[in-house]
């Protein structure tokens, strides 16, 4: 029986293609990382279980502010932060994409034409040729490679829920801190107008002698010093509202927003809030799959110790006129089988492998970390949801206080029972206390962000 160069190279396809299923990387896992049962700073918390692909969901609506819902709603679709993330997930799913053709053959067709003469007459050649070369993984080098690009581009999307939360959550902050603003100075403008009543009181107790000169000063400086504070806070508000219109992509000079009714809505955490959500932070999820990875890149570094395999082939016709390009008996074929091994590196391969296991552990250990900084984040917005809500009680009852002093030292003045400067002080220490007052209810708000945003976007899945 003869045998066809066909024949013959089959047993080497057959052994390449067995050979396809080794590979050289090791097989990977999810490194480990603590899991306490609960959080220390709450109760009823369920141990922890990966759920990073779960949407996260509008968690901005739990505000109930219809003016932030619109304003969060732009950050996606506006944010520049976010479109840069986006197109960086679509480059490592392109990259992807092309991994994965390396595992196919490529198809090439050639073509030619050319004429050549001498001492007799002119000769016109024409050549007509398809061929097609495949790599065979044989040692898993072009899957370590898919793998690890995969294993990119699910970071990739990660980083842009991380680019979109961090956007939602500093525009949320800059919202509620500028609506702070907003109430600050309506207090203010209730305060300047008391401050102003009782400077005309200074001065017609003054003009009647029976104050002195020093007092009517006193009503002016503190007067003057609570206009100071209300420019003060429109700088701020205008700060505020600057970076909201950037956060949008839009140039500050287009954009305003107009003084409205804040609404102080705090989320309450749920008893049973489930620790399980702290997997959905997208940080933790792109720290993991960037091990995975490194864990790809070790196999495609190995790989380089067995040989490099081929297969060829070829398919091809030649003649003097077109016509004789589609004539069979002109045909030429060719296929073939190639081997490559490096003998002789000095070491280059093995230096290779060690700096793809050494950026491996280098992965873990920023998984690890991040894991952990994930905990302490969660840890320290619990601990200050529950004294912010303590010190906000506290801060009402001062405030309560600090206003029935005010006005019992007011009421004693003009009786003539105790000086001006008795009065200013105990103004200045209503204010204070009506400003704290404020500022724990601004700042429950803003935890509630941040406790959000340590808990990768929500407390409860969709």
């Amino acid at each position: 029986m003869r045998l066809t160069s066909s024949t013959r190279l089959a047993p080497l396809a057959l052994a390449a293609s067995l050979l396809a299923g080794c590979a050289a990387g090791p097989a990977y896992q999810r490194p480990a990382t603590p899991q306490p049962a609960a959080y220390k700073e709450a109760q009823g918390w369920s141990p922890a279980a990966p759920a990073d692909t779960l949407e996260r969901g509008p968690w901005w609506t739990l505000f109930h502010d219809e003016r932030l819902n619109q304003l969060a709603a732009q950050v996606e679709v506006s944010n520049q932060n976010v479109a840069a993330a986006v197109a960086a997930y679509a480059q490592a799913r392109a990259l992807v994409q092309e991994r994965r053709a390396a595992l196919l053959p490529s198809v090439v067709l050639n073509g030619g034409a050319d004429r050549s003469g001498g001492t007799g007459a002119d000769q016109n050649r024409y050549r007509l040729n398809i061929g097609a070369s495949w790599e065979p993984d044989v040692w898993g080098r072009l899957g370590a490679g898919v793998s690890g690009a995969q294993a990119g581009a699910q970071a990739s999307a990660a980083d842009l829920a991380a680019a979109r939360l961090s956007a939602q959550g500093e525009l949320a902050l800059n919202y509620f801190s500028l609506r702070q603003t907003d109430a600050q100075s309506a207090l203010l403008a209730t305060t300047i107008a008391g401050y102003e009543r009782v400077a005309q009181i200074a001065q017609n107790r003054f003009n009647a002698g029976i104050a002195t000169k020093s007092d009517v000063l006193q009503a002016q400086t503190q007067l003057a010093n609570a206009r100071i504070e209300e420019l003060n806070l429109t700088r701020q508000r205008a700060q505020f509202e600057h970076a909201i219109a950037i956060l949008l992509g839009r140039a500050p000079a287009d954009f305003s927003l107009a003084a409205e009714a804040w609404q102080e809505t705090v989320p309450a955490v749920p008893a049973g809030v489930p620790s399980a959500l702290l997997q959905r932070r997208p940080d933790i999820a792109a720290a993991e799959r960037r091990v995975a990875a490194a864990n790809a890149q070790i196999g495609v570094a190995r790989s380089a110790y067995y040989p490099n395999l081929g297969l060829s082939g070829s398919y091809g016709t030649a003649g003097s006129r077109v016509a004789d390009l589609f004539s069979i008996s002109n045909a030429v074929w060719s296929f073939g089988l190639s081997a490559a091994q490096t003998l002789f590196d000095a070491g280059a391969i093995r230096a290779n492998v060690a700096g793809a296991e050494a950026a491996h552990q280098q992965a873990v250990a920023r998984y690890r970390q991040t894991v952990l900084g994930a905990f302490g984040d969660v840890e320290n917005q619990l601990a200050a949801t529950r004294v912010l809500a303590q010190q906000q009680s506290l801060r009402q009852q001062a405030s309560s206080a600090a206003d029935q002093v005010e006005q019992q030292m007011l009421n004693r003045y003009k009786a003539g029972q105790v000086s001006y400067t008795e009065v200013v002080q105990a103004q200045a220490t209503a204010l204070a206390a009506r400003r704290a007052l404020v500022q724990a209810q601004a700042d429950r708000q803003s935890t509630a962000v941040a406790l959000i945003q340590s808990l990768g976007g929500g407390w409860q899945a969709e």
